[in-house]
């Protein structure tokens, strides 16, 4: 087996940050700004929530796919991640997006909209400006899935008969099998 010695080494590193230079070149010959570019070299918010308050998902017309996962505590987004398996466009819009919104309350947030996204941003290419409607979209999703599924509903109780059984009861911590030994009295 062969190893590298640190002449080898030297010119592997070398080779990668060649390659991020490529890539940068790419990136900005397309006509993506230096702040997209940022946000998808560098990832800052790509990953996971393990303790998620609510998590998401979407799938683009064009393919790509955001997952959002939301920190929330008293109504302030406290954390924020989104899993991305998209081109350059949906990564460097979903990053973006979270600079706009974390920290912030959910009102506030469910407002953000394309160009707040774009000005984010500061360019991309026409041909990609879906993707920030994706993102934009995938957080609206997941700010409204947590209002209906432990915002306003989150105290009500679950009548015994509902016209849309599957909508009636949203509360996460509801005992269906308390419901059904009650309604046996």
């Amino acid at each position: 087996m062969h190893s590298l010695n640190s002449v080898e080494k030297d010119q592997t590193e070398k080779l990668f940050e060649n390659d991020n230079g490529d890539e940068r070149k790419i990136l900005t010959d397309l006509g993506y700004s230096e702040k997209a570019i940022y946000y998808y070299l560098e990832k800052p918010y790509m990953g996971t929530l393990p303790d998620a308050d609510q998590v998401s998902e979407m799938l683009g017309t064009c393919g790509d796919t955001l997952k959002i996962f939301l920190k929330i505590d008293h109504n302030t987004i406290k954390d924020i991640r989104y899993q991305v398996l998209g081109c350059p466009g949906a990564i460097s819009a979903a990053m973006a997006a979270v600079d706009l919104v974390k920290g912030k309350n959910l009102e506030y947030a469910r407002k953000i909209d394309d160009n707040d996204v774009f000005n984010q941003l500061e360019d991309v290419p026409a041909k990609k400006h879906h993707c920030i409607q994706l993102a934009v979209k995938a957080l609206h999703k997941a700010i409204d899935e947590y209002k209906n599924g432990n915002g306003r509903l989150k105290n009500m109780e679950c009548r015994p008969v509902c016209s849309a059984p599957g909508d009636c009861c949203k509360n996460k911590e509801f005992n269906f099998n308390a419901l059904t030994a009650q309604d046996a009295k």
